[in-house]
């Protein structure tokens, strides 16, 4: 059974347009309990029925708060209980139907010889894979021609040899958007891309070796391996952050 999307057309609930969100805002409220979150799943999950956003006359997605909400029982269900995407979709409906549901028992992560999870392995196309093109990303990080123009002069986005961008560009030009908020310009940013390039660099030269090998297993675990060294870079780059300013964050 399909999710019907609430707030839709003729609803007499629907969301009014200041309550719906772009893809870019709801990629950051995901992020406060799933850092991992990418464009590019969210838009898999739209694919695979999971969430339905609104579109505008464009076709731009606006998600509503029950959209993401969803999408957070379904991510949930897939970190602590293992489950793959039929079974949540299933079980959401049936939850919507006023049914009553027992989330199946947690299962353990299958793993190879090699220690990679199954289901790393075999999961859906990550970011790297994912495109966005510039009219989506100047609606979805709500910007003019003019600022991304600005941006890309300062190496903050680029676009890809097709003209397109890969779909993370959205997240980095809805927090520029953000920090704009409290003066701070594409110019002083400049010091944190050059930052994160040296930091890729960093990972890129360790997990190389596992790239280049010729066994599929192997180059499979590279990715893992990047995630993971990735994970805990962006973790010890804010610590540095939170304690060279004496806060914490949230």
């Amino acid at each position: 059974m399909p999710h019907t999307p609430s707030g839709g057309a003729g609803s007499g609930t629907a969301a009014t347009d200041r309550e719906l969100m772009s893809i870019g805002t709801v990629l950051n409220v995901l992020r406060e309990e799933f850092p991992e979150v990418t464009v590019s799943k969210i838009r898999f999950l739209e694919a695979e029925g999971l969430v339905e956003p609104r579109r505008t006359p464009s076709g731009y997605r606006k998600f509503t708060a029950a959209d993401v909400e969803r999408l957070g029982h379904v991510l949930r269900m897939q970190r602590d209980h293992y489950l793959p995407l039929k079974v949540i979709r299933e079980h959401l409906d049936a939850r919507e139907r006023g049914e009553e549901v027992r989330i199946p028992f947690p299962g353990r992560p299958r793993e190879t010889a090699g220690g990679e999870r199954l289901e790393d392995l075999l999961a859906e196309p990550e970011a790297s894979t994912a495109r966005i093109c510039r009219e989506d990303l100047l609606a979805e990080a709500g910007m003019a021609e003019e600022q991304l123009a600005e941006w890309e002069a300062y190496g903050l986005l680029a676009p890809l040899p097709d003209g397109t961008y890969e779909a993370e560009a959205a997240t980095v030009a809805t927090l520029v958007v953000e920090l704009g908020r409290f003066g701070i310009e594409p110019r002083h940013l400049r010091v944190m891309k050059a930052a994160a390039d040296r930091e890729a660099g960093l990972v890129d030269q360790v997990v190389a070796p596992l790239r280049r090998h010729r066994n599929p297993q192997t180059r499979a675990h590279a990715e893992a391996r990047t995630k993971e060294i990735a994970g805990l870079a962006v973790k010890l780059h804010a610590a540095l952050v939170q304690t060279a300013l004496g806060v914490r964050l949230p």
